[in-house]
């Protein structure tokens, strides 16, 4: 069962305030997902964008939660970037204030993070890596561009099934300012409310 502040969290999430436009730039990633539950086959989803550092991140990790939540079994979640830096802390720390739990594994200039939804579900390892890096998968997946310059500088990523763009701004606008916290929440529930409504969409294997 997922962790109780993140089940009541997303209990909270509003997805009929997505928009039309919103819904149909997520149709692709439903009907990707829908078409592999339909053949009983593995999901894999990466999501990339440039640092692999917020966004992908973000996203990577509100898909898994709520491929948890929704009880698809075979959905697995990766990101990387066109280039590596580090998980920046805030995304840990906004991710914590959900009620992930949060272990930093690692020093260094890009220390990996485990990230725990759920008591008996394996954590997601957190850390920035390219696209292309061992940890990701090298084909059988669909690529998820979170970031409109990873859209731009991808045009076609090796491996992927699919290549869909779904793109969030970037709340490292906001580093440094008093208004940080408040926006890297922001887009953490835009993603976790679009990564609800995605899952709350796939229909269960006849």
């Amino acid at each position: 069962m997922t962790f109780p502040k993140i089940e009541h969290l997303i209990t909270q999430l509003k997805p009929e305030t997505i928009t039309a436009a919103r819904k149909t730039l997520l149709q692709p990633l439903v009907a990707y997902i829908q078409s592999k539950v339909d053949r009983d086959q593995v999901v894999n989803l990466h999501f990339i964008c440039t640092h692999n550092s917020r966004r992908s991140h973000l996203s990577q990790v509100w898909a898994q939660a709520m491929a948890h939540y929704f009880q698809l079994k075979q959905v697995f979640c990766y990101s990387g970037g066109t280039e590596s830096t580090a998980l920046f802390p805030m995304v840990a720390e906004t991710l914590r204030k959900s009620g992930f739990q949060i272990a930093q594994l690692s020093e260094g200039k890009n220390p990996i993070y485990s990230i725990k939804y759920a008591a008996n579900a394996h954590p997601i390892m957190g850390f920035s890596k390219r696209l292309e890096d061992d940890f990701n998968p090298k084909s059988d997946f669909a690529a998820i561009m979170t970031c409109d310059s990873a859209n731009e500088a991808c045009p076609f990523v090796p491996g992927s099934e699919a290549r869909i763009p779904i793109t969030y701004a970037d709340p490292k606008a906001f580093d440094n300012t008093p208004q940080q916290a408040e926006k890297y929440q922001e887009r953490s529930m835009q993603i976790a409310t679009e990564m609800f409504y995605v899952f709350s969409q796939i229909g269960s294997n006849p």
